[in-house]
């Protein structure tokens, strides 16, 4: 991944250091975040004359031996700016612009303080400079706001005990201002403020590695940063035994080598809630690319077993966890040139990925005729039996399952519950995508949200920690509970979650229900909205591992909508951020090659877009359009299948019934 990088000395801040304020502008000067080192070491930004984050502490509390060492006094303090871009083949586009105000503060305690001023946000990192490891106690990090703003807030609704550290990542979004936070919660990020005059700061961290993610809580109008504490000792536990549970935990945070970077610290800033659609903050932050080469990752679809339930009709075979119903998958994968297949839970024993295997499944057969066919097979791990039961193991156990299968032929495994963010679970998922690598083996984390790993191994496809389209499996009844808003979570978690990287939201539902006729269904699940609005997920949606989630046998009965969805591509050359609101609606177009794909959400409300096409090259398109059909608002599957002729000097007037979706493949 060629990267060109240009370093210009602006100045050396001499005049500035008797002030202890220390200013760094992005290049279009919108952006600039001043650095106040008089009483302790605060940063505050602004974006024009709009202040979006006042100052706001930063420091860190070091055991080193018998020392308690902080970030220091800074001293000398460098400023530069940057202009670099690097290839990002696995992604919504081919090349990364990355171009920033940078400015370096050193510190008598042999800290770095790294600040960057970006075009549309900012962020800094700590680096040490120590030569001897050291413990990190605490770490303060704090994102003060000018006023009681309205909140997305993700929170780890599962645990406010005992593991408050642990869950999954999956939550819906709390709408409510800052000071209404829950004070025995923490969330997640990336978390969005809505400022003054419709504009956004998203709160994130980025490029965490060997080091904890970073959660927040509220502080009247501010996020104060927490952190998971080490992991002193743990046992095997969780739901259904497939996860590890610390139980005893430090009184620091972190072991730091010498000489680590930080995590980076960073506010988005939007004036345009459609441009968080293409924004790269998460993918500039990142560790660059390990891999020396790369070609043997081959992004694509997968026919997907569990949200369907091995649901397969018309065979002479009972389905299920078995030979005969893979054979079928392998066959509908084959016919629909989908990529892979995955073999999920059920097909080894809990404690092992290579003792009890369930003699139900003849992996060797499926793998060689999945090699006729032209599919891959991906298998389900839990991430304690992938290491063994032990984070901090020397990857003995991981290698051998790697090489073992990998030998047999399998393309890669979707490792699950990992259900923790601390330093042990950080550094070890590291580990395993080095291993997996060694091993020319693809991953897809759950139990995780992306962090900055998928740069540094591209061969991580995919990421769950999203809400995604097994929640509908139990939700409840209307009238026996809160319905969660799907729709609407749709079109938040593109802006929000989808802000981290790629997410493995498993859409494609063929059986599609209005808010008055849905209802949990483990078995036959269905899908809040409309069929186009999952159709157009295939566009929204980052991913460059995306999966089919309904039955087969249902995409052969909808073979339009099959056929449709099969030709998007998963990752591309070119974004365009169109239209959007975050949590109502987004309208995105991506290229791949020549041809563009255009997709349209929203909410449970109805709306009418109009969609311009100056992104669009000289010539005439020819557009194959899904919309949703005259009678979706009574049935949900209704759609309307259309072909047109348009020109990038053209605009379009779609309509997007309630929970609905437009989708569209442009070729020249």
């Amino acid at each position: 991944m060629k990267k060109i990088l240009v370093l210009l000395v602006m100045a050396l801040a001499t005049m500035e250091m008797s002030a202890g304020v220390y200013e760094v502008c992005s290049p279009n000067g919108k952006v600039k975040v001043t650095v106040n080192t008089d009483q302790g070491v605060r940063w505050a930004v602004n974006y024009g004359e709009m202040p979006v984050l006042l100052p706001s502490a930063i420091d860190i509390c070091l055991q080193q031996g018998q020392k308690t060492l902080s970030l220091g006094k800074v001293g000398k303090v460098a400023r530069y700016t940057v202009k670099s871009s690097f290839s990002t083949p696995f992604y919504k586009k081919a090349t990364v612009t990355d171009e920033y105000g940078r400015m370096l503060m050193y510190t008598n305690q042999k800290w770095t303080i790294e600040v960057r001023a970006y075009d549309d946000g900012a962020a800094y990192r700590l680096i040490s400079g120590a030569t001897k490891p050291s413990l990190v106690k605490s770490e303060t990090a704090e994102f003060r706001f000018a006023d009681d703003y309205q909140a997305f807030v993700p929170y780890m609704n599962d645990y406010r005990d005992e593991q408050r550290y642990c869950y999954s990542f999956e939550s819906y979004y709390d709408e409510q201002p800052l000071s209404a936070m829950f004070k025995d919660s923490l969330a997640i990020t990336p978390l969005a403020v809505c400022l003054p005059g419709g504009m956004k700061a998203i709160v994130m961290d980025a490029g965490v590695e060997n080091y904890p993610e970073m959660l927040v809580k509220g502080d009247g109008n501010a996020l104060v940063a927490e952190f998971a504490p080490y992991p002193l000792e743990q046992k095997v536990g969780g739901f259904d035994r497939l996860n590890l549970i610390p139980t005893k935990r430090a009184d620091y945070i972190a072991k730091l080598d010498p000489k680590q970077s930080l995590p980076w610290r960073a506010v988005v800033i939007t004036e345009r809630d459609a441009d968080i659609l293409n924004c790269d903050m998460a993918q500039r932050l990142a560790p660059e690319c390990r891999l020396s080469d790369t070609s043997w990752i081959q992004p694509g679809k997968v026919a997907w077993d569990w949200w369907n339930n091995c649901n397969v009709t018309g065979v002479d075979f009972l389905s299920g966890m078995n030979t005969d119903t893979y054979l079928y998958y392998i066959d509908f994968a084959a016919k629909n040139k989908i990529e892979y297949i995955i073999i999920d839970e059920g097909w080894s024993g809990k404690e092992s990925l290579m003792e009890d295997l369930i003699p139900e499944i003849d992996l060797p057969r499926l793998i060689a005729y999945g090699q006729k066919k032209g599919v891959g097979i991906i298998l389900w791990s839990s991430w304690r039996n992938l290491i063994g039961n032990d984070p901090l193991s020397d990857m003995t156990v991981t290698d051998k399952v790697m090489k073992h299968y990998a030998d047999m032929g399998i393309k890669g495994f979707k490792v699950d519950f990992f259900d923790r963010d601390d330093q042990q679970v950080i550094a070890s998922a590291y580990k395993v995508a080095e291993s997996a690598a060694k091993y020319h083996l693809y991953l897809d984390y759950h139990g995780l949200k992306p962090f900055g790993i998928q740069r540094a191994y591209p061969n991580i496809l995919n990421f769950e920690g999203v809400k995604g389209l097994e929640n509908s499996k139990w939700e409840p009844r209307e009238g026996n509970g809160p319905l969660h808003d799907q729709p609407r979570y749709d079109v938040t978690a593109s802006y929000l979650r989808m802000l981290a990287g790629p997410m493995d939201y498993t859409p494609g539902a063929m059986v599609n229900a209005m808010k008055d006729h849905f209802f949990g269904n483990n078995n036959h699940p269905m899908s809040q909205g409309t069929r186009v609005h999952q159709m157009a997920m295939y566009v929204t949606f980052e991913a460059p591992l995306q999966m089919l989630a309904d039955s087969p046998t249902k995409y052969m009965q909808n073979q339009a909508c099959t056929d449709f969805i099969t030709r998007i591509p998963t990752t591309f050359d070119e974004t365009v951020a169109i239209d959007g609101q975050l949590g109502e609606y987004t309208v995105i177009a991506r290229r791949k090659g020549s041809t563009w794909y255009i997709a349209a959400m929203t909410d449970w409300t109805e709306r009418d877009i109009d969609l311009p096409l100056h992104f669009l090259g000289d010539g005439a398109y020819q557009a194959e359009i899904f919309a949703d059909g005259v009678n979706a608002l009574k049935d949900a599957t209704d759609y309307r299948q259309s072909r047109q002729t348009v020109k990038k000097e053209d605009s379009l007037r779609i309509h997007l019934s309630s929970g609905g979706g437009w989708v569209a493949i442009l070729n020249q």
